[in-house]
């Protein structure tokens, strides 16, 4: 089933498979998401739980034992409840279960809202803790940009322009995994021009982020900002060729190569108290249109 939010400025559709952004439109009704084509990747906005990227071997060690559990976690493949619906407010929720348990052996609530105000979707995921001991958790947002934005400009003049400077290096890569090996950042300053050679190896990740906000877009043209306050990490990713760059704000990331450890004791893993929530935002506000 698929909820539709909508005011003068946006249109939202979220799916409540995943609870997962499935279409975003301005208000003339140009697409700002990815479709979704299989071709490149079928993915448009997944939500990232319990992890962010891949695990060693795709096994997470929890109290000595060891769970399988796929890349980016399975909230994004598994149907959500509607508990709330309205003209510019959605809620969805995701409780714990045996299924669930068999990959993550917690109790959790996931509740995720998007609501519109003006020309920003803002994203908020909240998972509450009902057991009686802390838990381990990751949590990512995923989200599809089209590239290039129907705004005009060549698809290699767009650049993501970061909050601040980024002279931090980035991780490399291996099968997935961060690599023990960084490399020099690709960002001029606090620019970024984006174009394919960028992601022949895979994704951008930063680990040491001064940044919560970043414009995506071609300078002198419309654009888009995407804010995340409460995300210290950052993933940036497209496939070569393809239509879409991801602007991906993360608590956590994919596993170092290596690692064997506890999953509470993986590097970007936050915990979660006995009764307590832990909530992660992100926002997606579209420059207002320009008069002609």
């Amino acid at each position: 089933m698929t909820v539709t939010l909508s005011n003068d400025h946006l249109k939202a559709q979220i799916s409540s498979q995943g609870a997962e952004l499935v279409g975003l439109c301005d208000e003339q009704g140009r697409d700002l998401l990815w479709d979704g084509d299989p071709a490149f990747w079928s993915g448009r906005s997944p939500l990232l739980f319990p992890i962010v990227g891949r695990l060693r071997n795709d096994e997470v060690r929890i109290d000595g034992r060891v769970y399988s559990m796929k890349q980016h976690g399975f909230a994004r493949v598994v149907a959500f409840e509607i508990v709330d619906a309205a003209p510019e407010f959605c809620r969805f929720r995701l409780n714990a279960s045996e299924a669930t348990r068999e990959q993550f052996p917690f109790d959790f609530r996931f509740d995720m809202t998007y609501r519109l105000d003006g020309g920003r979707l803002i994203f908020a995921a909240s998972i509450l803790n009902p057991e009686g001991r802390s838990i381990p958790v990751s949590f990512g947002f995923h989200p599809a940009l089209r590239w290039p934005l129907p705004y005009g400009g060549e698809r290699n003049a767009h650049e993501i322009h970061f909050e601040a400077a980024e002279p931090a290096s980035l991780h490399t890569l291996s099968d997935g995994l961060i690599g023990t090996a960084s490399r020099p950042t690709p960002v001029q300053g606090d620019r970024l021009p984006i174009h394919d050679d960028l992601f022949q190896d895979g994704a951008l990740v930063w680990s040491e982020l001064a940044s919560r906000k970043v414009r995506y877009g071609v300078p002198g043209h419309r654009s888009i900002t995407v804010s995340f306050p409460d995300m210290p990490h950052l993933g940036i990713w497209t496939k070569p060729g393809a239509g879409y760059v991801c602007i991906e704000p993360w608590q956590g990331y994919a596993d170092p190569v290596g690692f064997e450890g506890e999953f509470k004791d993986k590097p970007g893993i936050v915990m979660i108290p006995a009764g307590e929530s832990r909530d992660f935002s992100m926002e997606i506000e579209l420059d207002p249109p320009t008069e002609s």
